[in-house]
């Protein structure tokens, strides 16, 4: 898979996740992806910091309005029903626990779910956004990225960037598999068939638990 179909595979498993009459927000890059992997016929809100209820797909080239945007920036529909507010009341569903899931990108992840995706040190970064937010008060947090950074693992025993929550992730997936945060650990769940489980070990610095009815990651 090029970088393009790898994304589109992680969105589309991540997709599977949402549940009907779920209110969902996306964070930028990958996660915004999930919106055009909406099984057909469930009906699932996307939230938008910014201000938007009713987020819909990647819009075509003739139908775009900069105006409408996903966290990233990128140009999206809005569906029949959406709903445009100011910042406070955006907030307000976040923090107010109105959320059922977040899907966000990370740097780094660890086996207690804690996250770090909002900065490198001494790098230029344009700030935190509602990652902190958003993993607090979402009921669901998934988070949706790449299994390694330039062969760097990002799945790790303990996070070494600023943290943006702790213990806060729910499930990863990535290209590799699908990966539960518990107690005991991070259990794989599901694994990309393209894949061993020697190898997604070797990518991962984190102990995996491989789950007794390990499953073909679709």
């Amino acid at each position: 898979m090029d970088k393009n179909q790898m994304q589109d595979f992680i969105a589309k498993r991540v997709a599977q996740e949402l549940k009907d009459g779920d209110l969902v927000n996306l964070g930028i890059g990958l996660p915004t992806r999930v919106a055009n992997f909406v099984p057909e016929g469930m009906d699932v809100t996307f939230q938008s910091e910014y201000g938007f209820v009713g987020l819909g797909p990647a819009p075509d080239d003739q139908c775009i309005d900069m105006r409408i945007v996903t966290a990233g920036g990128t140009p999206s529909s809005i569906l029949p029903g959406g709903m445009f507010f100011d910042s406070s009341t955006s907030f307000s569903i976040i923090r107010g626990g109105h959320l059922d899931m977040t899907v966000l990108g990370a740097l780094e992840v660890d086996e207690k779910g804690t996250l770090a995706n909002y900065m490198i040190p001494g790098k230029m970064v344009p700030g935190m956004g509602g990652a902190m937010d958003l993993v607090s008060g979402a009921k669901k947090v998934v988070v949706a990225m790449e299994h390694t950074q330039k062969g760097n693992p990002k799945i790790l025993p303990e996070v070494t960037l600023p943290i943006t929550g702790v213990g806060v992730v729910d499930l990863i997936v990535t290209e590799m598999g699908v990966m539960e945060i518990t107690e005991e650990g991070i259990v794989l769940k599901e694994i990309n068939p393209e894949y061993t489980v020697e190898q997604v070990q070797e990518a991962t610095t984190a102990k995996l638990i491989i789950a007794d009815d390990l499953k073909e990651m679709v």
